[in-house]
């Protein structure tokens, strides 16, 4: 693991940085969900704590963090707040950009303590060649971060300069870019407002024959573009991020665990003759998500320990590493969110009430899991490799 101190948390271990800021994001949590977005002061003692800048290459100050302890990072936000974690997940996939883009440019997009990277969801653009660059134009909704972020990347396709032709890689794929810009350069539509992930301010934005230079664009696929050695730009951040969002289920639901053994000191329910923590049945549920819990962060650490070894020692991941993290992502997700329904069921009716932690955190995790990463077809994808099929290679780059 790659590391630069960070002077204001004083530790160069990144959950001691998620630890020094948690009493900030535990008294923010209602906030960030009014303001459909981070709120300032969260957004300032993240970047206190380089949260944004986890997986950025050391050059430009970042961590380059290895696969499992990307995990725990997320996990150990989103058990405080789930936008929060959300956001660092999000982010961090994006800032893995700048390790294939013109070293020169990188540092001038990413080089400030605050610089965030927002992008939508799919290639929604279209990116005209020119002289020097591209005419991008486009709309690209699910930015999220958009509100705290510096830059903003749309995901486009790359059309020869009469605009109608598409312009294609040797062997017929179609080929794509990211164009990067500031994002006083977009108009952005402030219009998130959603039923869980509420402070992840995913907005849409857009804008229109945009010139952008060939240097602020990218390939997010492209290893030969690759300007860092570390291995975690070995693995395709689709991927990255599939870890990355495991990692937040596994947190929301740890979270209402924990929640659930305090509302247990006290609550009997009505018609009980004692508190839930002396209730047989409510001891036994509770053993058992704690186990189908468990069984899921350790299989999610153990397959990305071992995707980021096979990058590490060989320098690409093999279709079987890239299915085994698509399986443990996918699995843990749908195990995560089946232990926090669960739990505020077993909370009562107390968890119906916005003022106690459930129902925000149920809300959280079912929004977070009709993401693409939750699609309960890539056991489909899974299923066709193991029988001998061709896979669907597109979830993987």
């Amino acid at each position: 693991m790659n590391s630069v101190l960070d002077v204001k948390s004083g530790s160069n271990d990144p959950l001691e940085r998620v630890a020094s800021i948690e009493s900030v994001l535990a008294a923010a949590a209602a906030r960030i969900d009014e303001n459909c977005g981070l709120t300032d002061d969260v957004v300032e003692v993240m970047h206190d704590a380089r949260i944004f800048r986890m997986l950025l290459p050391p050059a430009l100050g970042g961590d380059a963090l290895d696969l499992k302890t990307h995990a725990q990072v997320i996990e150990a936000i989103a058990r405080i707040d789930g936008s929060a974690g959300w956001c660092a997940s999000q982010g961090a996939g994006c800032a893995m950009a700048s390790a294939f883009m013109d070293p020169a440019a990188a540092q001038r997009m990413f080089g400030q303590r605050d610089s965030v990277l927002a992008w939508g969801a799919g290639i929604q653009g279209k990116a005209v060649l020119v002289d020097g660059g591209y005419l991008v134009s486009g709309k690209w909704q699910f930015a999220s971060g958009s509100r705290h972020a510096t830059i903003l990347g749309g995901h486009s396709w790359v059309f020869e300069a009469d605009g109608e032709t598409p312009r294609r890689h040797a062997d017929g794929r179609r080929m794509d870019r990211t164009a990067l810009v500031t994002k006083d350069k977009a108009h952005v539509h402030f219009n998130w407002d959603t039923m869980g992930l509420r402070g992840t301010g995913s907005d849409t934005f857009e804008f229109h024959e945009l010139f952008v230079p060939e240097e602020d664009t990218v390939d997010r696929a492209d290893q030969s573009a690759l300007t860092d050695p570390s291995p975690i730009y070995k693995i395709p951040s689709s991927l990255v991020y599939a870890i990355g969002f495991a990692g937040l289920q596994i947190g929301i639901a740890q979270a209402v665990l924990d929640e659930l053994a305090d509302l247990a000191i006290n609550k009997v329910p009505r018609g009980g003759a004692s508190v839930l923590k002396d209730n047989p049945v409510f001891q036994t549920q509770l053993a058992q998500q704690h186990g189908r819990l468990r069984a899921a962060r350790a299989y999610l650490h153990f397959t990305a320990d071992e995707a980021y070894a096979e990058a590490r020692n060989t320098g690409v991941l093999s279709m079987e590493g890239k299915i085994n993290i698509r399986l443990a992502g996918t699995h843990v997700i749908n195990e995560a969110v089946a232990v926090t329904t669960e739990g505020y069921r077993m909370a009562g009716a107390t968890a119906i009430f916005p003022e106690n932690p459930f129902e925000r955190r149920l809300r959280d995790a079912l929004s977070a899991s009709q993401q693409v990463q939750a699609r309960i077809d890539h056991y489909t994808t899974v299923g066709r490799h193991l029988l001998g099929h061709e896979p669907d290679s597109t979830m993987f780059i």
